[in-house]
C-alpha cells in the first residue's frame, strides 16, 4: 500500500470488512495494520469461511472484484490471497512457499512438547488450588498457546528455517489475486 494513500486505504479496508461480514459463508474477518512506528506498509485481512466452497466464492464475486479494482491505484504489486489452516500460518514465507506438512508437524510437535509441560509447571503454583479444575485447565491452556504463539513458534521457525525451507521446497495454495 503507497503510504499516501494510507488514511482512505483504511477506510475503504474497514467498510470492505464490514460489508464482508454479510456474504453468505462468512465466518469473520480480522483486519491487521503495519505496527505503528514501523516503516511496514502490509496490510492484511484474515477471514474465514463456512466451506472452501463459500471462500472461492467469495473470491470470484463481483464484491470482491470491485473492491479490489477501487484500491488497485492504492497499492504497488499484486494483493496476495494466502489459503491457510491451522499451524500453517506460522511458517507461510513472503515468497509463497511452504515447507512440506511432516516438517511442521515435527516442529510444531518441538514447540508444543516442552511448553506444555513447562507452562503447568510456572502456573500451577501462581493458580494455587482454590480455582476450579476447569478453569484452571484453561488458564494454563491459554498460556500454552500465548507462548506458543509469541514466543515458542516464532523462534522455533527462525531456528529451523534453512530445514525447513531447504532443498525440497513446497509450493502450498497460494494465489494471486488480480
Amino acid at each position: 500500500m503507497r503510504k499516501e494513500h494510507a488514511p482512505e486505504f483504511e477506510r475503504l479496508l474497514a467498510e470492505f470488512a464490514s460489508q464482508s461480514l454479510h456474504v453468505p459463508g462468512s465466518r469473520g474477518v480480522h483486519l491487521l495494520f503495519p505496527p505503528p512506528g514501523s516503516e511496514s506498509d502490509e496490510y492484511g485481512i484474515l477471514r474465514s469461511f463456512a466451506s472452501a466452497a463459500d471462500r472461492d466464492a467469495f473470491y470470484a464475486s463481483p464484491f470482491y472484484k470491485q473492491w479490489t479494482a477501487t484500491i488497485d491505484h492504492m497499492v504497488d504489486g499484486p494483493l496476495i490471497v494466502r489459503k491457510l489452516t491451522g499451524l500453517e500460518a506460522w511458517f507461510r514465507q513472503a515468497d509463497g512457499g511452504m515447507p512440506p506438512r511432516w516438517k511442521m508437524a515435527v516442529l510444531s510437535w518441538v514447540g508444543v512438547w516442552p511448553i506444555s509441560m513447562a507452562v503447568p509447571t510456572v502456573m500451577n503454583p501462581w493458580l494455587g488450588t482454590g480455582l476450579p479444575v476447569v478453569i484452571r485447565a484453561g488458564l494454563i491452556a491459554a498460556g500454552i498457546v500465548v507462548v506458543l504463539t509469541w514466543v515458542g513458534m516464532p523462534i522455533l521457525v527462525k531456528l529451523f528455517h534453512p530445514w525447513l525451507h531447504g532443498p525440497r521446497l513446497v509450493k502450498s495454495n497460494l494465489t494471486n489475486s488480480p
